[in-house]
């Protein structure tokens, strides 16, 4: 599976890693996804999603309905909930 948020759709991102003398190479930034189970009340069940960890702590705030809910409306939730 690619490495991309299922909420929130981070995902890698490229830059360059620079030298003392000014030389870059090209690199990846990797989101900080972790494998994470949350309680989905309305239907009573269990969901495992891929989630970075702010979106985690944005889910601790708001509610994981919330935030699925905004998610739905941005067009970034890719989880089949």
């Amino acid at each position: 599976m690619a490495r991309v948020c299922q909420i929130s759709g981070k995902k890698t991102q490229v830059g360059n890693n620079v030298s003392h003398a000014n030389n870059k190479t090209k690199r990846k930034f990797y989101p900080n996804l972790q494998r994470k189970r949350f309680y989905l009340a309305s239907e009573g069940r269990w969901v495992e999603l891929k989630v970075a960890t702010s979106t985690i702590r944005t889910i601790n705030k708001n509610g994981l309905e919330a935030v699925l809910k905004k998610a739905k409306a941005k067009g970034t939730l890719t989880a089949k909930v």
